[in-house]
């Protein structure tokens, strides 16, 4: 099942753009809420869209968000990414976090800097859920904060565009 929610608003980015960020969640977090909730809390996904949406649109900021099941339906938006200008992607690969080198693929040639999410901690869980082929690509990852580790990446993600100087690079502070 595909979900999307987005907000506008009118207030600009340091770029003069309306920041863009994606949040997209991979496969069976359409469950959350029911799923295994010691695991992955008893947020829904609906619960984190309409959050994460919100604080987007108390800054200004345009958060769209995207869960599918197909991993080719999460390329293909990956995809479409670039092409809709979003600055910065907030992704939980779920269960494609260990297997999809074709999503981390996808993720790389968007050239699209993101953080990447887990709701329970996947160090400690079983063994083959400790490899990621996102993390070295991502400029963050967390994980094991459930629900909260979405508001937290999502906050990154605006601090991260706040600094942007209006060609697209970060700003830097100088030395006093």
């Amino acid at each position: 099942m595909t979900t999307k929610r987005s907000s506008r608003t009118s207030v600009k980015s340091a770029s003069g753009l309306h920041p863009h960020v994606l949040v997209v969640h991979g496969p069976n977090l359409n469950l959350l809420g029911n799923r295994e909730p010691g695991h992955y809390g008893l947020d829904t996904l609906d619960d984190i869209n309409r959050a994460l949406v919100s604080r987007g649109e108390s800054v200004g900021a345009q958060i769209e968000t995207f869960q599918h099941n197909h991993e080719g339906a999460l390329i293909d938006r990956v995809h479409q990414a670039a092409r809709d200008h979003v600055d910065f992607i907030v992704i939980n690969p779920a269960g494609y976090t260990h297997t999809s080198v074709a999503l981390r693929d996808a993720l790389a040639a968007s050239a699209i800097p993101f953080v990447e999410i887990h709701l329970s901690n996947i160090y400690a869980r079983e063994s083959f859920r400790h490899h990621s082929y996102f993390s070295d690509l991502a400029v963050g990852v967390v994980s094991g904060l459930g629900a909260h580790g979405y508001e937290l990446a999502l906050e990154y993600a605006l601090r991260h565009l706040q600094n942007r100087t209006p060609h697209g690079s970060q700003k830097t502070e100088k030395a006093h």
